[in-house]
């Protein structure tokens, strides 16, 4: 309960566990609970953060967990799209406050805008928070412009991507934008939210990832991770044709497990646009960007 207290305050969970008590109801139109959806609402949360105690404790290198419900939409004190508690954002604050890490990335790659993330670290410069999105899309969150705020400025990276983006897009984002901008940082943990709604089959958005997409993806971070040093684990978040999301879980463990040189990958213009734009924050040396400078400078 303080992990979880942590991020979101006591009055709110409260309210989940009263709503769900009482039989369940509705938090807007898309989130809903059942008399169940309180406990298993506290499963997700403790879950991640019990993977996290596993990876930073040496017990497992890589991990990844298959929770429901979601969590990355969830704002501290607002349950939205099919999230109650921010799992990921439980754990990574857990591992900050109780388990002695002192920088950690948070790479969000659910074809949907994690907000809940996004706001919750956005003063936080010891997480380093990167999304790919698809944008115009639920929740309207997540332009580029969007660097973080305060003390945390620099250490949000924002890269929404238009419908009909496939994997040429994606995979270059994560080559040329989220790595280096996460070697500079050398966080000494990685998570991923991991959702599977940027597959071509789901019904609730329009990117054209394959299952190969999302190993591929799995072995930027694995190899990213293993550069680092790092433990990496992986939090279930979206995905809704239920045959997509099986086959790219499957292939995320397995690459995750494996690891493995992932494939190179051009760079995209949509990755010159973000170099561009980051390029005060982070070193994109093969980019156009010239000078860098830290956030924290």
């Amino acid at each position: 309960m303080d992990a979880l207290t942590a991020v979101h305050p006591p009055d709110y969970v409260a309210q989940i566990r009263a709503v769900s008590e009482a039989g369940g109801g509705a938090f807007d139109p898309d989130t809903v609970a059942s008399a169940g959806s309180y406990r298993a609402a506290l499963h997700a949360a403790g879950g991640a953060c019990a993977m996290v105690e596993a990876l930073l404790s040496g017990d497992a290198e890589v991990g990844f967990c298959g929770l429901r419900p979601p969590g990355h939409h969830a704002e501290p004190a607002v349950a939205m799209g099919f999230c109650l508690f921010n799992n990921v954002a439980v754990a990574a604050l857990h591992a900050l406050e109780s388990l002695g890490v002192e920088r950690m990335l948070v790479f969000d790659w659910d074809v949907h805008h994690g907000n809940g993330t996004n706001d919750i670290f956005h003063t936080d410069p010891r997480v380093l928070f990167a999304s790919i999105h698809q944008s115009p899309l639920y929740p309207g969150t997540g332009p580029l412009t969007d660097v973080g705020s305060g003390s945390g400025e620099g250490y949000t990276i924002n890269l929404p991507v238009p419908p009909g983006s496939g994997e040429d897009v994606w995979l270059s984002l994560v080559e040329h934008i989220v790595a280096p901008a996460a070697r500079a940082f050398e966080p000494q943990l990685v998570l991923v939210s991991a959702g599977f709604d940027a597959h071509r089959d789901d019904p609730l958005a329009d990117c054209r990832l394959d299952v190969g997409s999302f190993a591929q993806m799995a072995l930027q971070v694995r190899a990213l991770a293993d550069g680092l040093a790092a433990p990496v684990g992986a939090v279930l978040e979206g995905g809704y044709d239920l045959s997509a999301l099986a086959r790219s879980s499957a292939a995320t463990l397995e690459a995750l497990a494996a690891g493995g040189a992932p494939r190179s990958s051009e760079r995209h213009p949509l990755a010159d646009r973000a170099a561009d734009q980051l390029a005060a924050y982070w070193p994109f040396r093969d980019g156009p960007a010239t000078s860098w400078s830290s956030p924290s400078a």
